[in-house]
């Protein structure tokens, strides 16, 4: 039996109502499936494609040197508040409860351990991203959408700029060079929060917190760390900015480009954090 219906034969167009009523349950599921493949596929295209325009606006440095420095100070420098304050919590809170979930017996050196690499490993550049794609990446996606919106987009390309270059590559180049700076900085005030907390509030002695901090130590997991930030600032420039430049429907959409935005760079940096430790978690240990 054939379903010319479901494989695009001569009944494919057809209004879901005008088939029998045993047929239009099955008939309105494959069409719905087949949409959302589509769909997931046409949206991988035109990312696609969104990403080759970028790659050749970077022949034009003329256009995009100069923005990238405005943007470097709007995403780095005015990001490190915020960042310290994370950062200088999460590093206290995760040290306090280190030190009272263990048992007894066992070296309180471990908290000065524990923190390192937690801070280090994972919270650090995992927090930063996500709380710098509600900072930052809003802040891409509703600029760029509201100029997409104003048609000053349009009047860019009438005056021969090329928009990519102007909006998209001085954000995708700042977030890529700002991000380890600012997870730097995370990692340095977490550790140092947690030592703190651990010697004004704890049992635990400086000598005690800074020898777990030297235990089982390796350089690679500063670069790890590291190579989370690089790709979560480009996760973040790159989905904010193309949901931004394809707003349409006004301030409503820009608004609903804002929120999709923020939802998607934050799933994507959450898949990108755990094939990261997937592919190279057996290197970290010293």
């Amino acid at each position: 039996m054939s379903y010319p219906h479901f494989t695009g034969g001569a009944d494919a167009g057809r209004p879901t109502e005008t088939f029998p009523i045993v047929q239009r349950g099955s008939i309105r599921f494959f069409r719905r499936v087949t949409r959302s493949i589509q769909g997931f596929f046409r949206e991988i295209g035109v990312r696609g494609l969104f990403t080759r325009d970028i790659l050749r606006a970077f022949g034009d440095p003329a256009t995009y040197v100069p923005e990238t420095l405005k943007q470097m100070k709007n995403i780095g420098v005015d990001s490190v508040p915020l960042t310290v304050i994370v950062a200088a919590f999460i590093g206290g809170v995760i040290a306090l409860q280190t030190r009272y979930q263990l048992f007894a017996g066992v070296e309180l050196s471990l908290v000065g351990l524990a923190t390192r690499q937690t801070i280090i490993l994972e919270l650090g550049p995992l927090l930063t991203g996500l709380v710098l794609t509600g900072r930052v990446g809003a802040r891409m996606t509703a600029e760029i959408g509201t100029m997409r919106v104003t048609e000053q987009i349009d009047a860019l390309e009438t005056l021969a700029y090329d928009p990519v270059a102007f909006l998209v590559v001085p954000r995708l180049l700042a977030a890529v060079l700002m991000l380890p700076v600012l997870v730097v900085l995370a990692d340095f005030v977490g550790v140092y929060s947690g030592y703190l907390i651990c010697i004004l509030f704890t049992d635990i002695k400086p000598d005690a917190f800074i020898a777990g901090l030297r235990l089982s130590f390796g350089p690679f997991q500063v670069v790890y760390s590291l190579l989370k930030a690089t790709m979560f600032g480009g996760a973040i420039a790159l989905v904010c900015s193309y949901e931004g430049y394809i707003t349409e429907a006004g301030a409503e959409g820009v608004g609903r480009s804002t929120a999709k935005a923020v939802v998607i760079t934050s799933v994507t940096i959450l898949v990108l954090d755990a094939l990261t430790a997937i592919m190279l978690a057996n290197r970290l240990q010293a």
